[in-house]
């Protein structure tokens, strides 16, 4: 068994984390993932309220013995992050993975609290800054993440984040696959962040419609969007999102621009586009705006996610 660094970080048999993935993660996921070898983590966002986010990872920890993590967006966008984190050390979760922000009060309250930090970045600056500010390991996210992707290609990002830092560094984007896997290790991955594939998973709280377009559509389907929440994420093109177009407005370029004005614009575009997104995952509507990456050309029919597990272990097992 090839044991990368993920693993002895947290204990698990894989090394694998299933990606938080706004409004489709969730704790039948993550215990399942957990009863399969390899750990999740949930976006704190998925609940309405602290207590919410406090009973969910009472129910995982009383369902599993696992480790997971819940994912916090850290910038001023998101209004409730410093309850959040308060809930996930309190709690005790196993780690915490940083979005979208500087992640140096996560990190100290964190560590305090016992708890590991995984930090989001897509280039070296960030990743830089982050190791210094004490974080446990990088999750480098390349241009075929889903969600909100990096620029730099997932090759270029490992071998670049590899020689200039001394952290691990866990992939996330462009691997849907054993090959996937095995081609990252190469590269150099000490752990693996995979989202999209998980999503046509029978555990998965979406509707049908959503996880069959993972089936259906693959890798030249996904296009980029600032529709959604102001920075540019991955969704699938299906027609409403070609009737709509991708970018935003002139109004809302210009007042996204405007120093006054922007953290409340930013806020209510996300607030709008998340809206949109709910729509979609839950309920049938032609305005069908899915979140994914590329790594849907994997997905070839709706599945557990044990077995989805199962088929990426041979990489693991030489």
């Amino acid at each position: 068994m090839k044991k990368l660094a993920l693993c002895e970080l947290l204990g698990i048999e894989y090394p694998i984390i299933m990606a938080p993935m706004f409004l489709v993660s969730n704790e039948k996921m993550t215990i399942e993932a957990i009863n399969s070898g390899i750990t999740g983590a949930i976006p704190a966002l998925n609940y309405r309220t602290t207590e919410e986010l406090r009973q969910a990872i009472r129910t995982i920890k009383e369902s599993s013995s696992g480790p997971f993590g819940i994912n916090l967006i850290v910038n001023k966008s998101n209004f409730n992050y410093k309850n959040q984190l308060q809930v996930c050390c309190e709690e005790k979760i196993d780690f915490i993975i940083t979005s979208l922000g500087s992640p140096a009060e996560t990190i100290q309250m964190a560590h305090a609290a016992g708890i590991k930090v995984f930090c989001d970045v897509t280039d070296l600056k960030y990743a830089q800054k982050v190791e210094k500010l004490g974080a446990d390991a990088l999750i480098a996210v390349n241009s075929e993440a889903g969600g909100h992707a990096g620029k730099i290609s997932m090759k270029d990002l490992i071998v670049l984040l590899k020689k200039n830092c001394s952290i691990p560094v866990i992939s996330a984007g462009g691997v849907g696959d054993a090959k996937g896997l095995m081609e990252a290790m190469e590269m150099g991955a000490d752990g693996f962040s995979m989202g999209s594939i998980f999503i046509a998973s029978e555990e998965a709280p979406v509707t049908n419609e959503y996880k069959q377009a993972c089936v259906e559509y693959g890798a030249k389907d996904i296009v980029m969007t600032t529709k959604l929440s102001g920075t540019p994420c991955t969704v699938i093109k299906t027609p409403y999102v070609a009737e709509i177009g991708t970018e935003q407005n002139w109004l809302e370029r210009f007042l996204n621009k405007n120093k006054r004005l922007k953290k409340w614009m930013k806020a209510l575009t996300f607030l709008k586009g998340m809206k949109s997104l709910q729509k979609a995952a839950f309920g049938q509507t032609y305005k069908s705006v899915w979140c994914a990456g590329p790594s849907i050309e994997h997905v070839h029919n709706i599945r557990s996610i044990k077995e989805i597990v199962a088929d990426l272990k041979p990489a693991f097992e030489a």
